[in-house]
């Protein structure tokens, strides 16, 4: 059986490491892959077939396969930010990375009931929301002791050095300004969560 750190750390999956993930024949694997329905390349020069992590999961969802053994792979990411556009940008990006499940609220409020039902191992946070700002946040989260393991990430225009004190002393991990680049955001969840 494969080791969920293994898989954690992989990106690109052989027919049969597709086949035990799956709990299927690596037969049927690889008839799924020729007729296109499991999308990946061949690696040149050999007849070896090789599955991308995205198209893994997309497969295993069509196909209604239980994520379980990719599960300790997937990490739970909140967005929390009252700007449409921010929240698409990083859902778009994050959702084809394959290694992330996410949910996001507009709110403090909402965000604060998200947090009980989804469990997110990281928050992407902006400072300044319409009902509350993003100490109050913090503060909520940090004072729920299964929310320990939970990463802040605070991703805002806000410069001031005071405020941003302040939400590290509220329990933010990190402070991103923005404009910011999603490959920045995603380099700061890896190196927090140590994929």
């Amino acid at each position: 059986m494969l080791k969920s750190e293994k898989i954690r750390d992989k990106s690109v999956f052989t027919t049969g490491e597709v086949a035990k993930i799956c709990n299927i024949s690596q037969q049927t694997v690889i008839r799924c892959f020729d007729s296109g329905r499991l999308r990946g390349f061949r690696v040149p020069g050999s007849r070896f077939r090789r599955v991308p992590r995205d198209q893994l999961i997309t497969f295993m969802q069509e196909n209604d396969i239980p994520l379980d053994m990719l599960e300790g792979a997937t990490r739970r990411i909140l967005i929390v930010d009252d700007e449409p556009a921010i929240v698409q940008l990083l859902t778009d990006v994050m959702e084809r990375d394959g290694r992330f499940v996410i949910k996001s609220s507009a709110t403090g409020f909402e965000a604060g009931m998200m947090t009980q039902e989804f469990m997110p191992d990281v928050i992407l946070l902006d400072f300044k929301l319409p009902d509350i700002n993003g100490t109050e946040v913090c503060r909520m989260v940090r004072s729920r002791s299964e929310m320990n393991n939970t990463r802040i990430i605070i991703i805002s225009g806000v410069a001031d050095p005071t405020e941003i004190d302040e939400l590290y002393l509220a329990g933010a991990d990190a402070f991103i300004k923005k404009p910011f680049r999603v490959d920045e955001v995603i380099a700061r969840i890896d190196t927090m969560l140590k994929y």
